[in-house]
């Protein structure tokens, strides 16, 4: 093991797997402080009298923020550097924890949403700076990497906040926020820049408009990009669209309550860590990222398609196994899928529009993230409970047919890079 690890921190090497480290301790502090919060939102919602329909409004303004913010973040990231952004978004996230912690009536848990949505559209930031930081072969790898640290965020913060609110109802929020500056000044101090002053002359002269970039997905669907961002948009919103819908079903026949639900994402979140750490590098290094991609897009679907038919699977002292086993397809084809199709984006646009493209995947994939719910829910209510399973894996097995064609641009693309190292190689002789 121990060696495997050594191969692919070699490989991260041939970009800056410095930079790629600290990043990745910034996105975990930053993911713990937001799992610190999410848990808790509809109890404190509830606390203050609020209606399910509320608590879903809570939940859609930190999404409708994102949308309107993350393809501006790409931008500014673009135009004046990858940490100033981030370091923005952070600071966002820190009033808004604090904002939570005070909150006396619904309308500052709102505000306190909107604040964080705002600063939470650096997610294409951070994914461009992996671009910036790792060699073009190894950034599926590295996206992995990152999505291993956030995922341990994921496990460890919901603990986290269920021992801080022990100690009182404020002092969740004011943790997140202690954290949250002290990853500002970590980040201050040992995150570099990425995005160099070179990079940027380059983007103030060759930037495309942000309507133009945001209308591609529809006007030139045939380009790899605009493939590529649709491909992540429909296979996000139907992975996420059901989440909540998982703990349903998990209450309704697995007797799970709000105080056994943490072994479920705990369960998750080890799989998505482990998959990524020992499985990713190993597959793109194998099977390409296209082949990658399409491996995970099937088995997400699969294990989505059979998730409610594990009840009826369940026996007496195994109630558990066959959901357990199914489920661990979920967070399999996650791992697999996402990190290349994004990979993928980052190789088919220029260096100097690389934040801009991410942060509109961003807004589309939040689009999904917005509507795809409110479809499911519909689904579940008047078609029935495995409806939303069914057509989340029908949507995500669309993407394989969507990205068809790539593996043939993948071709191109090496025969180009071998055809520059010849001419090189010819150069200095």
């Amino acid at each position: 093991m121990p060696t495997y690890f050594q191969r692919q921190l070699d490989a991260l090497r041939a970009g800056d797997a410095g930079k790629l480290g600290v990043l990745m301790f910034t996105a975990f502090l930053d993911m713990v402080g937001a799992l610190m919060i999410i848990p808790l939102l509809p109890f404190y919602a509830k606390r203050f009298g609020a209606s399910d329909f509320a608590v879903m409004v809570l939940i859609a303004s930190f999404s409708a923020m994102q949308l309107v913010s993350a393809p501006l973040w790409g931008r500014v990231s673009d135009k004046y550097g990858r940490k100033p952004a981030l370091l923005f978004g952070l600071g966002a996230s820190m009033i808004a924890y604090t904002v939570f912690a005070y909150a006396d009536s619904y309308w500052l848990l709102l505000v306190s949403r909107i604040i964080q949505g705002a600063g939470g559209g650096t997610t294409g930031v951070i994914q461009a700076y992996v671009a910036d930081s790792v060699a073009p072969q190894h950034r599926a790898r590295g996206l992995g990497w990152l999505s291993s640290a956030t995922n341990a965020g994921v496990a460890i913060g919901p603990a986290l906040a269920s021992f801080s609110h022990k100690m009182g109802p404020h002092w969740p929020g004011l943790i997140a926020a202690i954290l949250c500056a002290l990853n500002i000044l970590f980040a201050l101090r040992y995150l570099p820049e990425s995005h160099d002053a070179r990079a940027r002359l380059r983007t103030r002269g060759a930037r495309a408009p942000m309507d133009a970039v945001a209308r591609v997905a529809w006007t030139d669907a045939r380009k790899p990009y605009a493939r590529l961002i649709w491909m992540y948009s429909v296979g996000i919103g139907a992975y996420y669209g059901v989440n909540a819908l998982i703990v349903l079903f998990l209450s309704r026949h697995f007797d799970v309550t709000e105080n056994s639900i943490g072994f479920f994402y705990a369960y998750i979140a080890v799989l998505a860590i482990l998959f990524r750490l020992f499985l990713l590098g190993r597959a793109v290094d194998k099977l390409g990222e296209v082949r990658t991609a399409r491996l995970g897009a099937f088995a997400l679907a699969i294990g989505l398609v059979l998730t409610p038919l594990t009840r009826p699977l369940a026996v007496a002292h195994f109630s558990w196994a066959p959901f357990a086993i199914v489920i661990a397809l979920v967070p399999l084809g996650a791992a697999l899928n996402f990190p290349s199709v994004t990979a993928l984006l980052s190789r088919v646009v220029g260096d100097h529009e690389r934040g801009l493209y991410m942060g509109v995947q961003q807004t589309y994939g939040g689009m999904a993230r917005v509507i795809y719910p409110l479809v499911a829910g519909i689904a579940s209510d008047h078609i029935g409970e495995a409806s939303p399973f069914w057509i989340s894996g029908a949507l995500i097995l669309s993407t394989i047919a969507i990205g068809s064609g790539l593996g043939g641009f993948r071709r191109r693309e090496q025969a180009a890079d071998l055809e520059g190292a010849a001419k090189v190689m010819t150069a200095v002789k």
